[in-house]
């Protein structure tokens, strides 16, 4: 009878140990997936930044001179060449494509390559204009970025916001040494500030929507936007927001960008034990 009781207790201990192991205790395996996804995530908004730019050059041209002035200011990276053409003789759609050559570093001490090609729909403010945008041979520092990228104007929301479905299929970063990350997304910016100022750089957005993927180490997640992230053109990385991953079997962590700081420092977290991890549009070294 002792022998069975005593059985019995090393098993809920067990099953009280595993419990906590998958629920409260953040492993190096969950800490290595949100650095994934922070990557996978700089990368494809580097990528908006890039179409939000050669949208703004282009609807500088349908505008006229001073406007046209104001989108050459905007893009002012160090080496692109920016060209316009009608694939038809109709006056849309336009194709827009962004060449940075065999490479060239600009934004952000960021290094690109290859070419950023973008079809427009439409005026950039008409409802239901769509921006969608592939990937000839295009690299940024080293990571070689695949995928079909499309933003959509929806009008505007009784703020008086403009919405903007940004969505991502079939996204592909190859790193460096060979290893992959598959990433889609389903998100919704809400342009909260500067969308019709002549400068760009006190845009702002918020950012709701799920993604999913799969990691460097063969992994698949998913992930939820549970406060949304908050986007300003003149900061690197999300200055605010809290991202929900979840992972096989193990429980659930968060991904926190902060209260607001310009910065490049986020938080992992499951129950009560936190890890701090630095954003950057670079991979960890294995």
């Amino acid at each position: 009878m002792k022998t069975r009781i005593y059985l019995i207790i090393t098993a809920l201990a067990i099953l009280a140990l595993t419990s906590c192991k998958k629920d409260g205790i953040l492993d190096q395996a969950s800490v290595d997936l949100a650095d994934d996804d922070a990557v996978s995530d700089a990368i494809f908004e580097d990528v908006f930044n890039t179409v939000d730019y050669a949208d703004i050059l282009l609807d500088g041209f349908q505008k006229g001179d001073e406007a046209k002035s104001v989108a050459y200011a905007v893009i002012s990276d160090s080496c692109p060449a920016v060209t316009i053409t009608h694939p038809s003789d109709a006056v849309w759609p336009k194709t827009i494509t962004v060449d940075y050559g065999t490479g060239c570093t600009g934004f952000y001490e960021n290094t690109r390559s290859g070419k950023i090609v973008i079809v427009v729909s439409g005026p950039r403010r008409e409802t239901g204009s769509k921006r969608t945008t592939t990937f000839d041979n295009y690299y940024i520092n080293g990571i070689k970025v695949e995928g079909t990228h499309e933003l959509q104007n929806m009008g505007f929301n009784t703020n008086q916001n403009l919405l903007i479905s940004c969505t991502l299929t079939g996204g592909k970063i190859t790193l460096p040494d060979g290893k992959t990350i598959h990433r889609s997304f389903d998100h919704e910016r809400e342009w909260i500030a500067g969308l019709l100022t002549k400068t760009p750089w006190d845009d702002e957005c918020l950012i709701t929507g799920t993604a999913s993927g799969v990691n460097i180490s063969g992994t698949s997640y998913t992930r939820t936007i549970l406060t949304a992230l908050h986007w300003k053109r003149v900061c690197r990385f999300m200055v605010s927001g809290v991202i929900e991953i979840h992972m096989g079997e193990s429980g659930p962590f968060t991904l926190d960008f902060g209260t607001g700081e310009c910065d490049a420092v986020a938080t992992v977290t499951r129950g009560n034990e936190s890890k701090e991890i630095t954003l950057k549009f670079r991979h960890r070294l294995m």
